[in-house]
């Protein structure tokens, strides 16, 4: 049997703590009928929401019932002691946190009772400031716990084709159309900044497409010389240029039945563009120097960050091809205009990384979190990915902070996106500078940019000819 502080002793300045102290629903397991009520009791006068257990197994059918949010329990007790507890129980309530309270603390006992998935232990007779600042912290790491849950439910459930994370709308109507097109044999063309996210996009346009069971082939079009990637491409006869010691079938020959990521592919040299354009046109070609003609059943998926009307329009992109590719046009939203998505994303990074690392971090604290919000993330999802990855490897807690970002993602606040953080603005230049920086994320369409910032659509047609605004160039 445990003894504790007399609820006179404890009382002394619960009622100035009641105000501040944070609610949530916290479980008491101990045997002592006189020490279980007193500290329930104070729990109570706190602001807690608490429920008592004389055992280990009742606690386990609170467990299964309430879902506490912590679970205070005794060390001692007869029957099941509070370890066994911690074990068996953590399996029906696994966002609740536990604490373990014991008159007879030793290290021994400490480290197996961290090791069963207790957040601390507290010693008997137990300190009322303790008790709140540990009761506390519990409380801090079971909503961040509850909040990683949710949002991977979110993430498998409803908000995912493939590997691509996204609840907003600009996401949503991406995937709606990826679903639709996939089905079909159609071109598609793929356009969006660097680090978006496409070829995630024409992977999930082959996983959903009735060639998933084939080939899903990619090459990086800038990344080789004209002759190399006319050779990649559709392949090369023995001798046909220095180097050619024999035969190759080319990337078009290896995705036969399948699908061919182009990405890239405004680099494409003139040359090149004439027979990727036959190809498309009559599904045929010939190897490098070779007079076979050959005939594959190749979907093309093409990919770029560039606006290819302009480049038709500067003669460097031949005008058939354009259409060609452009059957059907999918536009991947930056990450700034789709900021909702940040903690989704976040944390399904944050998973990834810390099973790949073993690394024990649960999630990401509130200053982080509102940090990634503010972030510019010029290099879009990519580079908060590669942030996040490097956070799960630098943060020595459980608990990603600030400080364990980047230091590129810590943003400069006198410029960029987050201008409009600066004290002293005015709520019409808050209002210009939003309009105007969606309005560029998605080029120009007041539809769009209604959409994202919950306006209507017609304040957005007169704000603008208010300003003489003009909408870049679309392809």
């Amino acid at each position: 049997m445990t003894s504790v502080t007399t609820a006179t002793d404890l009382t002394k300045g619960t009622a100035s703590r009641s105000a501040e102290a944070r609610k949530g629903r916290i479980l008491v397991v101990d045997d002592e009928a006189n020490a279980r009520n007193a500290l329930a009791e104070l729990l109570d006068d706190a602001g807690y929401s608490v429920s008592t257990a004389a055992d280990g197994r009742t606690a386990l059918l609170q467990l299964e019932q309430a879902d506490p949010d912590v679970v205070l329990t005794d060390l001692k007790m007869p029957s099941m002691d509070g370890l066994t507890l911690i074990k068996t129980g953590r399996p029906l309530s696994p966002h609740a946190t536990f604490i373990v309270m014991t008159a007879f603390a030793t290290i021994d006992t400490a480290v197996q009772a961290i090791k069963l998935g207790a957040e601390s232990y507290l010693t008997k007779p137990l300190e009322l400031d303790a008790v709140i600042a540990i009761v506390d912290r519990a409380l801090e790491r079971t909503r961040l716990s509850r909040e990683a849950a949710e949002l991977r439910a979110r993430v498998d459930d409803r908000f995912q084709l493939g590997n691509i994370i996204g609840e907003h709308p600009s996401m949503q109507r991406l995937m709606k159309n990826v679903a639709q097109v996939a089905g079909s044999r159609a071109t598609v063309l793929i356009h969006g900044e660097t680090g978006t996210g496409k070829e995630l996009i024409a992977a999930a346009i082959h996983q959903n497409s009735k060639r998933k069971d084939r080939p899903f082939i990619r090459l990086n079009c800038a990344s080789l010389s004209e002759t190399l990637l006319e050779s990649e491409l559709f392949g090369h006869e023995r001798g046909s240029f220095t180097g050619a010691m024999s035969r190759r079938e080319g990337r078009f020959k290896q995705a036969d039945g399948g699908t061919l990521f182009l990405d890239e592919v405004s680099e494409i040299p003139p040359s090149v563009q004439i027979k990727l354009l036959r190809f498309l046109q009559e599904r045929e070609f010939e190897r490098v120097g070779g007079n076979e003609t050959l005939k594959v059943d190749v979907r093309v998926v093409a990919a770029t960050n560039r606006h290819l009307k302009q480049r038709v329009d500067e003669g460097r992109f031949r005008e058939d091809l354009y259409y060609r590719l452009k059957v059907v046009q999918l536009d991947v939203p930056p990450l700034r205009v789709r900021r909702s998505d940040i903690p989704l994303l976040a944390h399904a990074f944050l998973r990834k990384y810390a099973e790949e690392n073993d690394r024990q971090v649960q999630g990401l604290s509130d200053e982080a979190l509102q940090h990634l919000m503010i972030y510019p993330w010029p290099g879009n999802v990519r580079e908060l990915e590669n942030a996040i990855e490097r956070a799960v490897v630098m943060c020595q807690g459980d608990l990603i902070r600030r400080d364990d970002m980047p230091t590129s993602a810590h943003g400069d606040l006198q410029n960029g996106s987050v201008m409009a953080l600066i004290p002293g603005i005015t709520m019409a230049e808050l209002e210009r500078i939003a309009i105007l920086r969606t309005l560029d994320a998605v080029d120009g369409s007041t539809a769009r940019a209604a959409e994202i910032l919950g306006i209507s659509q017609r304040k957005i047609q007169y704000r603008v000819k208010e300003w003489g605004y003009q909408a870049p160039t679309l392809d």
